[in-house]
């Protein structure tokens, strides 16, 4: 194989393991120490040389996110001569003296989903065209490297970049009991949103405990292979979001959901200024791929004093106080409002809750406990739920 003849995925070279500059054994050194750090196992060869191509960037991958999905057929072309370079290291066929490292078994294999299902994808297919077909269609769904490789991100504003969550809560829509109202609503704009369509901003308004915050981390598990990705931003970060969404720019096959939890501002706080003219009327518009999900204790999320209704203020300047409380609020298109459950419905949240476990308690004993638990905490709400729960597991 000559792959100095490599054009668009010529990066490859910078890899000692793959430009021929490395002996026997200083490729299996590096081969053993990248299949314990990542994860990798089988011909290692063959398993390394996929994880570049799905994570390092290259030319077919960056174009594909900076438009939207498309590429030319003459970089198209190109991408797959030089998949049939690497053809036999795809089929499997390059193989080490070292035995070992055809059939590795890593410590700890890492969980990457978008990865694996490559793999398995690859593993049937053996022309060139097919390869290449393949992974294309892997860079328009899961896009590449961290993108590709997380669900949800942070900004990072030392780096101005986003920097992926390893830990990600893995709840899904199912594991949320009660709000089926909220929960269509909320899935609805978001199956927009993700197909294409027109979608708003949201704004998750209404009791604590009530199950705002999971159900937005849970679209981003059911729509991860969609594209859907999740951004977690906070308050003070509101003054990067010109930066944010510049970046968020560059990746405009996938879409994202700039989250903002727990929203609220007293008047003196100038962030949701940056916020209002990122979701409405700034000067660069806001990308196509970005909405905007909040949620709040607040309905009009920035805090209002009774000197702004008071009687000894003038007409002018109390309309203008209270336009500018409730505007930042009526720029997400949908309120989506939670509240708390009633007695019936916390008592079946608990019952849920403890079925998913294997447990069943009877009516009477569910009631007494349940009640007597949100009594002497917080209230009523899913969260209370949850921590009974947990109780009543240990306690067994």
């Amino acid at each position: 194989m000559n792959l100095h003849e490599l054009i668009v995925c010529r990066n490859l070279l910078d890899e000692e393991i793959f430009n021929g500059t490395a002996n026997d054994f200083q490729t299996a050194a590096r081969l053993v120490e990248r299949a314990e750090n990542l994860g990798l196992s089988g011909n290692l060869y063959r398993t390394y040389l996929i994880y570049l191509l799905a994570h390092e960037p290259n030319l077919i991958s960056t174009s594909i996110e900076m438009q939207g999905g498309k590429i030319g057929k003459s970089l198209r072309e190109i991408f797959k001569r030089d998949v049939e370079l690497l053809l036999p290291i795809l089929r499997g066929e390059v193989t080490s003296e070292i035995k070992i490292l055809n059939d590795y078994k890593p410590t700890a294999e890492i969980q990457n989903e978008s990865l694996n299902e490559l793999r398995r994808r690859l593993d049937n297919l053996k022309g060139a065209t097919e390869i290449a077909y393949t992974f294309i269609e892997h860079y328009r769904r899961f896009g590449y490297g961290a993108i590709a490789a997380y669900r949800a991100f942070h900004w990072d504003a030392d780096t101005k970049n986003i920097v992926g969550i390893k830990h990600f809560e893995p709840i899904r829509l199912d594991d949320l009991i009660g709000y089926a109202h909220q929960k269509k609503l909320l899935t609805g704009n978001t199956t927009a949103f993700v197909d294409g369509k027109p979608a708003n901003n949201v704004l998750l308004v209404g009791a604590r405990g009530t199950g705002k915050s999971s159900g937005v981390k849970a679209l981003v598990n059911e729509y991860y292979a969609k594209g859907l990705r999740l951004v977690q931003i906070t308050k003070p970060q509101l003054r990067d979001l010109p930066e944010i969404l510049k970046t968020l720019r560059q990746f405009m096959s996938k879409r994202f959901i700039i989250f903002l939890d727990d929203l609220s501002f007293d008047e003196s706080e100038a962030e949701y200024k940056h916020l209002k003219s990122a979701i409405e009327g700034g000067v660069e518009s806001r990308p196509e791929n970005v909405l905007i999900y909040a949620t709040s204790n607040r309905r009009h999320l920035i805090r209002e004093t009774w000197r702004d209704r008071g009687d000894d203020q003038d007409e002018l300047y109390r309309d203008d106080s209270a336009n500018e409380t409730i505007s930042l609020s009526d720029r997400f298109g949908l309120i989506i409002h939670y509240t708390a459950p009633t007695q019936a419905e916390y008592l079946e949240i608990i019952r849920s809750m403890l079925k998913k476990q294997g447990v069943e308690l009877d009516e009477e004993k569910l009631k007494l406990e349940g009640l007597r638990w949100e009594m002497s905490h917080s209230g009523r709400n899913g969260r209370t739920a949850q921590q009974f729960v947990n109780h009543y597991l240990g306690q067994r």
